[in-house]
């Protein structure tokens, strides 16, 4: 009989009723459910009222000059007057000009480059971090210098590197024999440069970011897959890249972004020259509006290059959200 009770009692108890009882734990789970989802409800409305501000806020602070913007791209003014409407005709005379599809040119080798150039750099130097060299916490902040040192003392010491003859490096290329290389006065070598100084500025960066990701990794993962008999090389291509997939979409999607919107590297270096060899298409935009005072051009410019990068955003998301379900 005490053992009959005791079965009956834990299987009671296996079902949420109460001991002696025949629904009281159900009523009792009804009713926790029934607190849980109104609690729910004043939260949301609580996040709801919260949010209000900052959204109202950020319209003010982001839609007034992103409509103004649009205003000024459909007509004709200079930045003291609006001017006449023209409708698209600024777009149409942007994608007509010479010089926009030369900067673009410029513009999508320079994302391309210091994309994935500086993920290069950053990947190799962040396995590299991963193991155990000496005095690796100093040689990491070294490595963040690039990044941290201003742009504008950063594209001074390049100047002064590479800007004239006698500069450090021509001058070794001539005591080489290699000849004197003129490296921001011509314009095939000026555009190399300017894509090798932006890897420099940006793969601190990107070797954070993978670092970052490299650190979430269980090392017995690799120790599974050594015991597999697995090359370095296939863990490397079947485990590393894979797990670090999402840190690396974002990080292409924030270097597209910089590199797309990217100003003073290039102007610093070499404005833009020579013979507009390394004008991107926001230096366009910046000569258009503030040298030629043509607003409705230069704004132009600059919503062609949001609707870029709003496309290739999208396209890397998705890209995300694939290694995610992954």
């Amino acid at each position: 009989m005490t053992s009959t009770t005791a079965q009956s009692g834990l299987a009671r108890a296996r079902r949420g009723l109460a001991p002696g009882g025949s629904g009281g734990g159900s009523r009792s789970t009804g009713a926790n459910r029934n607190r849980k989802s109104k609690l729910s409800a004043q939260t949301t409305r609580t996040f709801f009222w919260l949010l209000i501000p900052s959204v109202v806020l950020l319209v003010l602070i982001h839609g007034y000059p992103l409509v103004y913007a649009g205003v000024q791209a459909t007509h004709d003014g200079n930045l003291i007057q609006t001017g006449n409407f023209v409708g698209a005709d600024n777009f149409a005379t942007v994608l007509s000009s010479p010089a926009f599809w030369k900067a673009a040119q410029f513009t999508l080798w320079f994302t391309i480059v210091g994309v994935f150039g500086s993920w290069l750099v950053g990947l190799g130097l962040a396995l590299l971090l991963r193991t155990k060299i000496p005095a690796g916490g100093t040689f990491k902040v070294l490595l963040l210098l690039p990044w941290v040192v201003p742009i504008v003392v950063s594209s001074t010491a390049w100047n002064w590197l590479v800007a004239t003859p006698d500069s450090l490096i021509p001058s070794l290329f001539r005591n080489l024999g290699l000849g004197t290389p003129l490296f921001l006065a011509d314009p095939n070598l000026a555009a190399v440069m300017v894509m090798i100084f932006k890897v420099w500025v940006s793969f601190p960066f990107m070797m954070m970011m993978i670092s970052a990701a490299l650190a979430s990794v269980d090392g017995t993962v690799y120790e599974a897959a050594s015991m597999d008999g697995a090359t370095p090389f296939q863990q490397f291509t079947q485990i590393t890249l894979p797990l670090i997939a999402r840190s690396t979409y974002i990080s292409w999607i924030l270097m597209t972004i910089f590199c797309v919107n990217d100003f003073p590297t290039i102007y610093l270096l070499t404005g833009g020259g020579p013979v507009d060899a390394t004008t991107s298409l926001v230096v366009l935009a910046y000569r258009t509006v503030f040298q030629d005072f043509a607003t409705g051009p230069g704004v132009a410019i600059a919503f062609l290059m949001t609707l870029t990068l709003v496309v290739v955003s999208v396209l890397l998301y998705r890209q995300i959200r694939k290694s995610s379900v992954e």
